[in-house]
């Protein structure tokens, strides 16, 4: 199966015109597409099936608990299939069954081990600054990312640890990156990288491919494991003005 990668375009703000891309059999959107939802409908009648897993910007001054179905009868309007905690089985047109299993994962802020959560929690407030989000009426800071952050967790490793009966491939979208190894190289392994990754990497192996955003820049690596090896990729299209933008590929295409 082919699939069309994007996210973090930043419709809210960035001017860019999405496109299909030749030959993509699903379109994944992997989050921070539009704050206002508003630039959603430009995949209205996309031509192959739309995924959308959600951003922490999609939550930007909403309430956490009514923005989910909220978010989610927009998409379905438009015909976007929001995925959260949920997965989703499609064939290709070779016929193989590819299972996605998606969740936007939210930071628990262990990406460097219990001995480095407090500082990582210090590090996130800019969550609190920048989202003005509340989750059940309270700010949403970092402690209460944290919070869903652990559910998102809990939910990926059970569904991960249940075999795809019947799939020929397994499909994880997130928009947190799995590993500090999508730390973004512009700076590194700090306090703030646990706002933007988490350690997922003992669950890489229960996926063929893993799809995620949020970091602005691309990567694209394989990790070894008994199994074989996973795939991770992110075509993060991030912010013109931060020079982000320059070797984004709209229109790649990653095949499971």
């Amino acid at each position: 199966m082919r699939l069309q990668l994007l996210s973090d375009l930043h419709l809210e703000s960035e001017v860019f015109d999405p496109e299909p891309a030749s030959g993509a059999e699903v379109l994944v959107l992997a989050g921070d597409i539009d704050s206002t939802w508003t630039a959603l409908e430009r995949f209205r009648g996309w031509p192959v099936p739309v995924l959308l897993v959600a951003g922490n910007h999609e939550f930007d001054r909403h309430e956490l608990r009514d923005a989910w179905p909220e978010l989610a009868a927009r998409c379905a309007s438009f015909g976007i299939r929001l995925l959260e905690r949920e997965t989703l089985t499609l064939r290709d047109a070779r016929g193989r069954s590819v299972r996605f299993v998606a969740t936007i994962r939210w930071p628990d802020f262990d990406l460097f081990g219990h001995a480095q959560r407090a500082k990582a929690l210090r590090a996130a407030t800019y969550f609190q600054r920048v989202m003005c989000a509340t989750r059940d009426g309270a700010e949403f800071d970092a402690h209460a990312v944290r919070k869903e952050g652990l559910a998102c967790r809990a939910w990926l490793a059970d569904r991960l640890a249940h075999s795809a009966q019947g799939s020929d491939a397994t499909v994880v979208i997130t928009h947190f990156a799995p590993s500090l190894r999508s730390a973004d190289p512009r700076y590194g392994a700090q306090p703030t990288t646990a706002s933007f990754c988490n350690a997922d990497d003992d669950l890489l192996h229960h996926a063929d491919l893993w799809l995620h955003g949020h970091v602005h820049c691309r990567h694209d690596y394989r990790v070894a494991h008994a199994r074989g090896h996973t795939r991770v990729v992110c075509n993060s299209r991030g912010l013109v003005a931060r020079g982000e933008t320059l070797t984004h590929d709209p229109l790649q295409c990653v095949e499971v």
